[in-house]
Protein backbone atom coordinates (compact mmCIF):
# COMPACT_ATOMS: atom_id res chain seq x y z
CA UNK A 1 0.00 0.00 0.00
CA UNK A 2 1.49 3.39 -0.97
CA UNK A 3 1.65 6.08 1.62
CA UNK A 4 -0.88 8.35 -0.24
CA UNK A 5 -3.51 5.70 0.58
CA UNK A 6 -3.35 7.12 4.72
CA UNK A 7 -4.74 10.49 4.71
CA UNK A 8 -6.49 11.83 8.32
CA UNK A 9 -8.92 14.85 8.36
CA UNK A 10 -7.48 16.57 11.04
CA UNK A 11 -9.53 19.91 13.02
CA UNK A 12 -6.82 22.14 15.49
CA UNK A 13 -8.06 21.81 18.98
CA UNK A 14 -8.22 24.24 21.41
CA UNK A 15 -10.27 22.96 23.81
CA UNK A 16 -7.39 21.46 26.24
CA UNK A 17 -7.32 19.77 29.19
CA UNK A 18 -8.29 16.29 29.89
CA UNK A 19 -11.95 17.02 30.96
CA UNK A 20 -11.85 18.72 27.46
CA UNK A 21 -10.32 15.40 25.90
CA UNK A 22 -13.03 13.21 27.64
CA UNK A 23 -15.74 15.35 26.32
CA UNK A 24 -14.34 15.15 22.94
CA UNK A 25 -14.21 11.62 22.79
CA UNK A 26 -17.57 11.10 24.23
CA UNK A 27 -19.59 13.38 22.55
CA UNK A 28 -18.40 13.26 19.10
CA UNK A 29 -16.71 9.88 19.13
CA UNK A 30 -13.43 11.76 18.40
CA UNK A 31 -9.54 11.83 19.80
CA UNK A 32 -7.41 14.27 20.55
CA UNK A 33 -3.92 14.13 18.67
CA UNK A 34 -0.80 16.20 18.85
CA UNK A 35 1.49 17.29 15.77
CA UNK A 36 4.96 17.70 16.75
CA UNK A 37 8.59 18.28 15.31
CA UNK A 38 10.21 20.13 12.97
CA UNK A 39 10.99 23.96 12.88
CA UNK A 40 6.75 24.50 13.88
CA UNK A 41 5.51 24.35 17.02
CA UNK A 42 3.37 21.34 18.05
CA UNK A 43 -0.63 21.37 17.19
CA UNK A 44 -3.27 20.29 19.09
CA UNK A 45 -5.43 18.26 16.65
CA UNK A 46 -8.72 16.35 16.72
CA UNK A 47 -9.41 13.27 14.50
CA UNK A 48 -12.56 11.21 14.09
CA UNK A 49 -12.11 7.69 15.82
CA UNK A 50 -13.95 5.50 13.31
CA UNK A 51 -11.04 7.16 10.23
CA UNK A 52 -7.92 6.56 12.81
CA UNK A 53 -9.07 3.16 14.06
CA UNK A 54 -10.13 2.32 10.18
CA UNK A 55 -6.41 2.99 9.34
CA UNK A 56 -4.31 1.61 12.42
CA UNK A 57 -5.87 -1.79 11.89
CA UNK A 58 -3.76 -1.92 8.25
CA UNK A 59 -0.08 -2.94 9.95
CA UNK A 60 1.52 -0.82 7.52
CA UNK A 61 0.23 2.30 8.70
CA UNK A 62 2.66 2.57 11.41
CA UNK A 63 5.47 2.20 8.80
CA UNK A 64 4.51 4.88 6.27
CA UNK A 65 4.36 8.33 5.71
CA UNK A 66 0.71 9.70 6.42
CA UNK A 67 -1.14 12.55 5.06
CA UNK A 68 -2.46 14.83 7.95
CA UNK A 69 -5.39 17.52 6.07
CA UNK A 70 -5.24 20.29 8.70
CA UNK A 71 -7.56 22.92 7.21
CA UNK A 72 -6.27 23.39 3.82
CA UNK A 73 -2.94 22.43 4.64
CA UNK A 74 -1.25 19.08 4.04
CA UNK A 75 1.48 17.69 6.56
CA UNK A 76 3.51 14.62 6.30
CA UNK A 77 3.83 12.60 9.13
CA UNK A 78 4.34 9.36 10.93
CA UNK A 79 3.01 8.30 13.82
CA UNK A 80 4.83 7.76 17.09
CA UNK A 81 3.07 7.00 19.87
CA UNK A 82 -1.10 5.79 20.19
CA UNK A 83 -2.82 5.24 23.59
CA UNK A 84 -5.57 2.38 23.71
CA UNK A 85 -8.09 2.07 26.18
CA UNK A 86 -7.09 -0.61 28.43
CA UNK A 87 -10.15 -2.93 28.52
CA UNK A 88 -11.81 -1.50 25.74
CA UNK A 89 -11.26 -1.10 21.53
CA UNK A 90 -11.20 2.44 21.41
CA UNK A 91 -8.00 4.46 20.77
CA UNK A 92 -7.74 7.25 23.29
CA UNK A 93 -4.75 9.83 21.92
CA UNK A 94 -2.46 9.66 18.85
CA UNK A 95 1.08 11.28 18.67
CA UNK A 96 2.67 12.34 14.88
CA UNK A 97 5.98 13.56 14.40
CA UNK A 98 6.65 16.03 11.17
CA UNK A 99 8.50 14.97 8.31
CA UNK A 100 10.43 16.38 5.87
CA UNK A 101 11.34 14.62 2.10
CA UNK A 102 15.89 16.02 3.22
CA UNK A 103 15.64 14.80 7.51
CA UNK A 104 16.18 11.38 8.45
CA UNK A 105 13.59 9.67 10.33
CA UNK A 106 13.58 7.03 12.82
CA UNK A 107 10.46 4.01 12.90
CA UNK A 108 9.53 0.90 14.32
CA UNK A 109 9.27 -1.26 10.79
CA UNK A 110 7.40 -4.78 11.78
CA UNK A 111 9.35 -7.72 10.76
CA UNK A 112 7.45 -10.16 8.19
CA UNK A 113 9.01 -13.79 8.97
CA UNK A 114 9.65 -16.26 5.70
CA UNK A 115 9.28 -20.15 5.65
CA UNK A 116 8.47 -20.50 9.63
CA UNK A 117 6.77 -23.79 8.50
CA UNK A 118 9.49 -24.53 6.04
CA UNK A 119 11.84 -24.11 8.63
CA UNK A 120 14.95 -26.95 8.49
CA UNK A 121 14.99 -27.21 12.18
CA UNK A 122 11.19 -27.17 12.32
CA UNK A 123 10.68 -29.45 9.44
CA UNK A 124 13.17 -31.99 9.84
CA UNK A 125 14.21 -31.55 13.69
CA UNK A 126 10.98 -30.88 15.13
CA UNK A 127 12.16 -27.69 16.49
CA UNK A 128 10.08 -24.47 17.02
CA UNK A 129 11.24 -21.07 16.42
CA UNK A 130 11.44 -18.76 19.07
CA UNK A 131 10.87 -14.44 18.22
CA UNK A 132 12.72 -11.99 20.34
CA UNK A 133 12.05 -9.30 17.81
CA UNK A 134 8.34 -8.70 16.10
CA UNK A 135 9.74 -5.09 14.33
CA UNK A 136 12.76 -3.28 13.96
CA UNK A 137 13.71 0.27 14.80
CA UNK A 138 15.67 2.05 11.58
CA UNK A 139 16.80 5.70 10.63
CA UNK A 140 16.11 6.20 7.01
CA UNK A 141 14.82 8.95 4.81
CA UNK A 142 11.25 9.47 4.12
CA UNK A 143 11.28 8.18 0.78
CA UNK A 144 13.68 4.86 1.50
CA UNK A 145 10.85 3.83 4.21
CA UNK A 146 10.10 0.14 4.10
CA UNK A 147 6.67 -0.85 4.93
CA UNK A 148 8.35 -4.30 6.36
CA UNK A 149 11.29 -5.99 6.79
CA UNK A 150 11.49 -9.67 6.17
CA UNK A 151 13.34 -12.43 7.50
CA UNK A 152 13.74 -15.89 5.88
CA UNK A 153 13.54 -18.67 8.93
CA UNK A 154 14.18 -21.59 5.69
CA UNK A 155 17.71 -22.38 6.42
CA UNK A 156 17.82 -22.39 10.12
CA UNK A 157 18.74 -25.55 12.46
CA UNK A 158 18.24 -26.20 15.54
CA UNK A 159 20.00 -24.07 17.88
CA UNK A 160 20.48 -21.72 15.42
CA UNK A 161 19.99 -17.83 15.39
CA UNK A 162 19.47 -15.04 13.52
CA UNK A 163 20.83 -11.56 13.98
CA UNK A 164 20.44 -8.39 13.24
CA UNK A 165 23.63 -8.08 11.15
CA UNK A 166 22.00 -11.08 9.19
CA UNK A 167 19.35 -9.06 7.91
CA UNK A 168 20.12 -7.86 4.28
CA UNK A 169 17.68 -3.92 5.15
CA UNK A 170 16.79 -2.23 1.99
CA UNK A 171 19.53 0.85 0.61
CA UNK A 172 19.72 3.64 2.58
CA UNK A 173 17.96 1.97 5.50
CA UNK A 174 20.17 1.17 8.85
CA UNK A 175 19.57 -0.52 12.11
CA UNK A 176 19.56 1.89 15.06
CA UNK A 177 20.95 -1.13 17.13
CA UNK A 178 23.25 -2.17 14.89
CA UNK A 179 24.52 1.50 14.85
CA UNK A 180 24.43 1.67 18.58
CA UNK A 181 26.88 -1.63 18.31
CA UNK A 182 23.85 -3.72 19.12
CA UNK A 183 23.87 -7.20 17.08
CA UNK A 184 20.21 -8.07 18.64
CA UNK A 185 18.87 -11.85 18.19
CA UNK A 186 15.64 -11.30 16.45
CA UNK A 187 14.65 -15.32 15.98
CA UNK A 188 16.05 -18.68 17.14
CA UNK A 189 14.86 -22.50 16.49
CA UNK A 190 14.91 -23.79 19.59
CA UNK A 191 15.22 -28.19 19.99
CA UNK A 192 12.21 -29.76 20.81
CA UNK A 193 11.06 -29.79 24.11
CA UNK A 194 11.54 -33.29 25.26
CA UNK A 195 15.48 -32.77 24.53
CA UNK A 196 15.21 -29.11 26.10
CA UNK A 197 14.29 -31.01 29.63
CA UNK A 198 16.20 -34.11 29.73
CA UNK A 199 18.86 -33.17 31.36
CA UNK A 200 16.36 -31.85 34.10
CA UNK A 201 14.48 -34.98 34.17
CA UNK A 202 17.64 -37.18 34.95
CA UNK A 203 17.86 -38.96 38.39
CA UNK A 204 18.73 -37.01 41.14
CA UNK A 205 22.17 -38.36 43.16
CA UNK A 206 21.36 -40.57 46.06
CA UNK A 207 21.54 -38.88 48.88
CA UNK A 208 24.57 -38.89 51.73
CA UNK A 209 24.59 -41.44 54.39
CA UNK A 210 23.19 -40.16 57.45
CA UNK A 211 25.75 -40.19 60.88
CA UNK A 212 25.24 -43.34 62.44
CA UNK A 213 26.46 -41.64 65.80
CA UNK A 214 23.21 -42.03 68.27
CA UNK A 215 21.80 -40.47 71.31
CA UNK A 216 22.96 -36.32 71.65
CA UNK A 217 27.18 -35.57 71.04
CA UNK A 218 26.77 -32.39 73.55
CA UNK A 219 28.61 -33.09 76.85
CA UNK A 220 26.64 -33.20 79.84
CA UNK A 221 27.02 -30.19 82.59
CA UNK A 222 27.16 -31.00 86.52
CA UNK A 223 25.63 -28.78 88.26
Amino acid sequence: MSAEEFELNCTVRTDLGKGASRRLRRLNDDIPAVLYGGDEDPVSLTIAHKDIKKATENEAFFAHIITLNIAKKKQKAVIKALQRHPAKDILMHADFQRVSDKVAITVNVPIHFLNEDKCAGVKTGGGSIIKTLNEIEIVCLPKDLPEFIEVDMLLLEIGEAVHLSDIALPEGVASVAITAGNDLSVATVQAPRAEVEVEADAPDAPAAPESETGGDDSEEKED
